[in-house]
């Protein structure tokens, strides 16, 4: 079954700073922690280090609880990605049998609104898994509020 779930915040930051912070290993890591981090291969500080072929994996990126405990992969792929708008990711990644995560960027009076669409279907556990990815993008969007607010 196919979950659809969206997300969104203002924040008073540029688009230029915005896009920089969440296309970093940095920025992403920030936004996830403590729950969760995604490694990248040495001197890939961001997605913009690495040639993009849309529908590619970029690379593999181990996933680890609480930055320690491995709790899986994601083949990091990018069906499109357009400088300060937004990317759309078709990652494969444990647990799930499809995933696909569109955030976009735009310009507005105060700053600059980030939202998330993502549409995915998880291997198992289809509520409990669709209860984890509210909790986990709730708390990302925290993150970022609490970062730039």
């Amino acid at each position: 079954m196919l979950i659809h779930l969206e997300f969104s915040s203002s924040l008073p930051v540029t688009q230029q700073a915005l896009w920089r912070d969440v296309t970093s290993m940095e920025g992403i890591n920030d936004e996830m922690r403590p729950w969760l981090t995604m490694g990248a291969p040495p001197g890939v500080r961001g997605l913009q280090d690495v040639m993009m072929t849309p529908g590619q994996p970029l690379f593999r990126s181990r996933l680890k609880l609480f930055g320690v405990l491995p709790a899986g992969y994601s083949e990091l792929t990018l069906l499109s990605l357009t400088p300060q708008g937004g990317f759309v990711e078709a990652s494969p990644m444990t647990g799930m049998r499809r995933w696909r995560h569109e955030r976009r960027l735009a310009v507005t009076g105060q700053g600059c609104t980030l939202h998330d669409s993502l549409a995915f279907e998880p291997q198992w556990f289809s509520r409990s898994t669709r209860a984890l990815v509210v909790f986990f993008f709730r708390h990302r969007h925290r993150r970022l509020r609490r970062r730039y607010c």
